[in-house]
């Protein structure tokens, strides 16, 4: 009787620690699927990224070149 009750202990945490993984797994992937805000660049017009993007005075730019053609420094 108590191999049988220790087995049964062994197989319930196996049971959770998968159920846990799978759950950390969907959460994982959820925030793979969230969305970012594309900006256009003020130069040519190429949607990036907002985290991707140069900041410049007269917009956001897709690359350092692109912001200082635009901006002529």
């Amino acid at each position: 009787m108590k191999p049988l009750v220790v087995l049964l202990a062994i197989l319930f945490g196996v049971w959770l620690w998968r159920r846990g993984r799978k759950i950390s797994r969907a959460d994982a992937q959820q925030k793979k699927l969230e969305t970012e805000a594309m900006v256009a660049c003020a130069h040519c017009g190429v949607h990036v990224p907002r985290s991707t993007s140069v900041a410049g005075r007269n917009g956001s730019y897709c690359c350092a070149a692109h912001q200082r053609q635009a901006e002529g420094s």
